[in-house]
């Protein structure tokens, strides 16, 4: 498989991982979700990232995930696409078996967030040149997620380390908020070469991210095909469409994202469709009261209507 590289664009779905109501992977689910996204037009998937559920995952079944997963897209009539996998981990003995593993298997990349422990700018940036060090020629994704990791990366870091580390070619970005900083790192002089930079926050700002310069979205939704629109009609320079689909869907991804409850409620969301099977999180989760879904089956039947109006 074509290694990731600063030329990525386009969507990257961030894949779930389906589970059976008693914890069990269900691969099954995973064969059809992978179908799903790539007809619905990603560019690429990325698994065992942190809406993947990839610390409750053992290192067998985040390889038997990553595999049977690659399996699916080099069988699907439109792939294979590239597929990035998680490695973020407490130490660098799981980060390098993590690596090592998953692009035996066939992946295009691997993505490393930031522990918590890293204060200091010059901290960030020995970590990920230990990091590269770590994993050789490997391709990586530098996940800059403040709101989870606690970890604020300034654009002048980020210039730092892609400045200095040749086999970091994309960041995925989902910081809040962050329009300015793809704004600081698209100005002239501020890096070396062009990076690609792929937006997360389940696409909420992505019609302005795009204009401010990213090349598409690596993120999570229970409709990626709103995402793959927008991107698609952005590069066609039509961001009125763009904008107008991004609205139909706009209620949904600001659901969707409520901190706490975002994952059930997009595998809520995926299983209604029938994506998945069960909208099961693996425990430690939460689980959606009646209320929640009633409401989330309200917004869906409200969305229709908008996409029926929109088409």
């Amino acid at each position: 498989m074509t290694r990731l590289n600063e030329e990525a664009a386009g969507v990257y779905v961030i894949a779930v991982t389906p589970f059976l109501p008693d914890g069990a992977i269900d691969f099954d689910s995973c064969d059809r979700m992978v179908d799903f996204y790539l007809d619905a037009g990603a560019t690429g998937l990325t698994v065992l990232g942190m809406m993947g559920e990839a610390p409750k995952l053992t290192v067998e079944e985040s390889r038997d995930v990553v595999a049977r997963i690659l399996e699916r897209v080099n069988a699907h009539a439109k792939g294979p696409v590239p597929v990035v996998v998680g490695v973020s981990a407490p130490g660098f003995a799981q980060i390098a078996t993590l690596t090592e593993m998953v692009m035996e298997l066939g992946a295009a990349g691997v993505m490393v967030a930031p522990p918590g422990s890293l204060k200091t700018d010059d901290a960030i940036v020995t970590y990920y040149t230990q990091v590269a060090e770590l994993i050789g020629d490997v391709p990586f994704v530098l996940q800059d997620f403040p709101l989870v990791t606690g970890v604020q990366i300034a654009p002048k870091v980020i210039a730092r380390i892609f400045n200095t580390i040749p086999t970091c070619v994309c960041l995925k970005h989902e910081d809040w908020p962050g329009l300015e900083k793809i704004s600081a790192l698209r100005a002239e002089g501020v890096l070396d070469r062009r990076i690609s930079i792929l937006c997360g926050n389940g696409g909420l700002f992505l019609p302005e991210e795009m204009l401010r310069g990213a090349d598409g979205a690596m993120t999570g939704f229970a409709y990626p095909e709103m995402m793959v629109e927008v991107v698609k009609h952005h590069a066609a320079g039509d961001m009125d469409r763009a904008q107008d689909i991004f609205d139909a869907y706009l209620p949904l991804a600001r659901f969707e994202q409520q901190p706490g409850l975002g994952l059930a409620i997009r595998k809520y969301t995926m299983a209604k469709r029938g994506i998945i099977a069960h909208d099961a999180l693996r425990k430690p989760g939460v689980s959606l009261i009646a209320a929640t879904r009633a409401e989330v089956d309200h917004l869906i039947a409200r969305q229709e209507k908008r996409l029926e109006e929109l088409n």
